[in-house]
């Protein structure tokens, strides 16, 4: 199949309003093509919180306001339809294959930057996300919530057959969001973490730090009505912060490492911090529209913590986690909706109805 077999469409937020479920249906220009590149027809895409921080604009004071046309979606999964004759992984037409948050990273290829010659290429300085961004050939990035999508061939992931293309979709940002922080600050054997927010990523968080092998997982929320969730997920103990007026005392030096997945400046980070054991770690992953985090800087100097954030995962990073997900039969919370429905699910998404992930389907 040719490129000129098949156009671009998608749903594109023309502004702001685009978050309210107004986003158009229009065909898009994608990067130009080059020979290290994978086109890939979309039947799957999940819906992440990012898409709608984007469409809204609202990370505008801090990674920079969304260039319109934006078509977003950055959980993509489908099969290759053209495959470039430089193309990385030994991918081929009718593969099964998926694309993360990212899309693009050092182009320096004699001599890689430092992130990417060490396989983390989700810090280069030069990454490309993939929507909302600009690749080094001056073509726009554009997401999956779409017919096609075109993506250099190294952030391209071959699905494993274990796994569903529904089910892998979410994994590719809202998993390895969760899993990267976990495997990299010591989730293991021995290990007791906390995970502050269960939502999309907190979901994941609690069943990949069980499958990761701590000896105990504890949710935190405001309310107790995702407890019986939390449980069924993996967690072994629940904490309700807004109904538990000693939840702080009750549980402090409780936790080796906490993952936190909220996303507001209000959140009470001292309080939380004080869960932590000697030397604990906190990952913060939500990123708040709303104002900067507290800095808790008695218990971080008394009890030596450190406070830390993470950002998604690279390409061999999520290749780890989809293999750990077969083995272990790491399964998220999905519902499944048409793409023709991607307006109405990005707003019921932002009222908090999704348990835990939706994910856009094309109908075959």
């Amino acid at each position: 199949m040719s490129s000129t077999d098949y156009k671009f469409e998608g749903w594109v937020g023309l502004g702001p309003e685009a978050a309210e479920g107004k986003m158009v249906w229009q065909e898009f220009e994608p990067k130009p093509w080059e020979e290290n590149d994978i086109d890939i027809k979309v039947t799957h895409c999940g819906i992440c919180g990012s898409d709608l921080h984007t469409l809204r604009s609202g990370w505008a004071d801090g990674w920079g306001a969304t260039n319109y046309p934006c078509c977003v979606g950055h959980e993509v999964v489908g099969t290759v339809v053209r495959v470039g004759s430089h193309a990385e992984g030994d991918l081929k037409i009718g593969d099964r294959v998926g694309v993360g948050a990212q899309s693009g990273s050092c182009e320096n290829k004699d001599g890689k930057c430092g992130p990417c010659a060490n396989g983390l290429e989700q810090h280069c300085d030069n990454m490309v996300m993939t929507y909302n961004g600009t690749y080094a050939n001056g073509g726009t990035s554009y997401g999956g919530y779409s017919t096609y999508n075109r993506s250099p061939s190294h952030f391209v992931i071959k699905i494993p057959d274990g796994i569903s293309s529904a089910d892998a979709a979410p994994m590719l940002c809202g998993g390895i969001t969760t899993y990267s922080p976990l495997k990299r600050n010591g989730c293991g054997p021995g290990k007791s973490v906390g995970v502050i927010g269960i939502g999309g990523l907190g979901h994941f968080a609690i069943m990949l730090a069980k499958a990761l092998g701590a000896d105990r997982v504890v949710a935190i929320s405001r309310k107790s009505d995702k407890k019986a969730d939390a449980i069924e997920l993996g967690a072994d103990d629940f904490i309700a912060t807004a109904e538990d007026k000693d939840w702080d005392t009750r549980n402090a030096s409780s936790l080796d490492l906490i993952i936190s997945t909220a996303s507001s400046s209000k959140m009470p980070i001292v309080q939380y911090c004080g869960l932590l054991r000697l030397h604990g770690t906190f990952i913060q992953l939500g990123v708040p529209e709303d104002g900067a985090l507290e800095i808790p800087a008695s218990l971080l100097i008394s009890k030596g913590l450190k406070l830390g954030g993470s950002f998604i995962g690279s390409p061999s990073e999520i290749r780890e986690m989809l293999e750990l997900a077969v083995a272990k039969g790491v399964k998220p919370w999905i519902q499944e909706r048409p793409m023709t429905d991607a307006n109405q699910a990005i707003v019921d998404m932002e009222n908090g109805d999704a348990r835990y992930r939706y994910v856009l389907t094309h109908e075959q």
